[in-house]
């Protein structure tokens, strides 16, 4: 079971987004797309160390883990839509657009720069592509997106919990509970923060000897 605790986190994201979309939609609580918004953001934390820490023996992982890449992907990418959208539909149309915009034309371009086409990775980037022809500067252009998206994704979230009907001082320690559990992902994930995937070391030792030779 422990081996399926990483797609079975994975899905759980996928159901917390579309059930946020849903309340964006037709005009559900606000604090609850928060609530689930805090959860769908936790499973992304934990389900790439899962998958880590309880592999599926070699030779023996079932035919859907072949795309396992893509598909946490598009997880991550609904639940930013999701959030984004309750801004926009829920609390201010404006802000909404424009972060949605604004974000998707960034690291749209960001993408295409690196890796030379869209949803890329070190793995499957174009020979073309600044990953393949200079990796250690790829890598930091990369490492300054996640900063901006993790920055968009607090100030998104922080603007939800403004919205909520809840008190100003639970608003208060529900913010400072986050910074801090923030904070604690950000130092307790080492690994995930350093690397852009699980192949960008072994990448980076090929690139390197090549350049040696």
């Amino acid at each position: 079971m422990q081996k399926y605790l990483a797609d079975i986190l994975t899905l759980t994201r996928l159901i917390l987004s579309t059930a946020m979309i849903v309340l964006a939609v037709t005009g559900g609580a606000v604090s609850a797309s928060f609530v689930m918004f805090v959860l769908a953001e936790l499973t992304d934390s934990f389900d790439g160390t899962c998958a880590k820490r309880w592999p599926f023996p070699a030779g023996k992982e079932p035919k859907y883990r072949k795309y396992a890449v893509k598909y946490d992907m598009f997880a991550d990418m609904l639940l930013w839509f999701a959030a984004v959208l309750t801004l926009t539909l829920r609390i201010n149309l404006a802000a909404g657009l424009i972060v949605m915009f604004g974000t998707a034309i960034i690291c749209g371009l960001i993408e295409l720069i690196v890796y030379g086409r869209m949803f890329g990775h070190p793995d499957n980037c174009s020979p073309r592509s600044l990953c393949a022809r200079n990796f250690v500067v790829a890598k930091r252009i990369i490492m300054m997106r996640r900063w901006f998206y993790l920055a968009t994704i607090v100030m998104v979230a922080a603007w939800i919990l403004v919205a909520t009907e809840w008190g100003e001082l639970v608003k208060i320690i529900v913010f400072a509970s986050g910074l801090l559990i923030l904070a604690f992902l950000w130092f307790f994930l080492k690994q995930r923060r350093q690397h852009i995937s699980r192949d960008a070391v072994e990448l980076e030792d090929k690139l390197t000897k090549k350049a040696q030779q």
